[in-house]
């Protein structure tokens, strides 16, 4: 069966031309022993994914080779006849409010390289110690700067195809691993122990608002591997301007997944 692509259409240029077809392609790997598509996206549980396709396709024996994936991201991207050709396809979403507010505790609070990138685009114009993260979604909210970043990147740009075979919620992903596994056989191996990626390992600490708390102060906590619960980095005011940017991830998710799993299932979207 063909599938049909989301992009594609939307350019009249010769499809390697298309941006936005492009960049979804660069994106779509293959289970060549299922003739499977998986669309990855950065945040949702894609080291895990990329981790299981490494050792599935034959290039990796096991979890310890873990660091492989990092220098192969495009080694299993599908090809044209592939992607139109294959038998199932899939991919993980995520709530875009607890996606942002991960890429936040993982990449901005412990200034990794992404970090220092944004802060280069500023001109090295904010003081990175004082950033919060009502600071950082104002960036966010600056041209060009929300699609500077794949982990904070719109989930909807990743996507190559209209409709998916199966869609996956990370909320729920032991329901997916289970799908997923049955369809094409591939053992799913969990990369969290290996790659310190995720922000769901820590005790969480005391109930407050953590909105403006600075990087200084929250990067104290995460040593203490004492983590804020991603709901308590919003308030009213972020959960609107939050929804105001991932309108279309919003209405994505609530139309393939439903509402239940949302951080704020009661979200209106503009």
């Amino acid at each position: 069966m063909t599938r049909a692509f989301r992009y594609s259409a939307a350019s009249p240029a010769v499809l390697r031309q298309n941006a936005r077809h492009g960049f979804a392609a660069r994106h779509a790997l293959c289970h060549y022993g299922s003739d499977t598509v998986y669309s990855f996206i950065p945040k949702n549980g894609c080291s895990t994914m990329r981790l299981s396709l490494a050792v599935a396709n034959g290039c990796i024996a096991d979890e310890q080779d873990w660091l492989w994936i990092h220098a192969n991201n495009e080694t299993f991207r599908a090809s044209l006849r592939e992607l139109a050709r294959a038998r199932f396809t899939f991919v993980i979403l995520r709530c875009p409010f607890s996606r942002l507010a991960s890429a936040f505790l993982d990449k901005i609070v412990s200034r990794k390289p992404d970090f220092w990138e944004l802060h280069r685009a500023e001109g090295e114009r904010f003081d990175p110690a004082s950033l919060s993260f009502r600071g950082f979604v104002k960036l966010l909210q600056k041209p060009g700067h929300l699609r500077r970043n794949l982990h904070w990147a719109p989930q909807s740009d990743f996507l190559v195809y209209k409709d998916y075979v199966f869609w996956g919620a990370l909320e729920s992903f032991d329901a997916a691993k289970q799908k997923i596994e049955m369809e094409t056989g591939m053992t799913i191996l969990d990369a969290r122990p290996w790659t310190a990626h995720g922000t769901s390992g820590g005790e969480v600490v005391e109930a407050q608002n953590f909105a403006d708390m600075t990087l200084h102060r929250l990067e104290g906590l995460k040593i203490d591997g004492r983590l804020p619960p991603h709901a308590q980095l919003y308030d009213a005011q972020l959960r609107e301007s939050v929804a105001r940017l991932y309108a279309d991830d919003l209405k994505l998710y609530i139309e393939r997944l439903g509402r239940e799993r949302l951080t704020f299932p009661d979200i209106e979207i503009p």
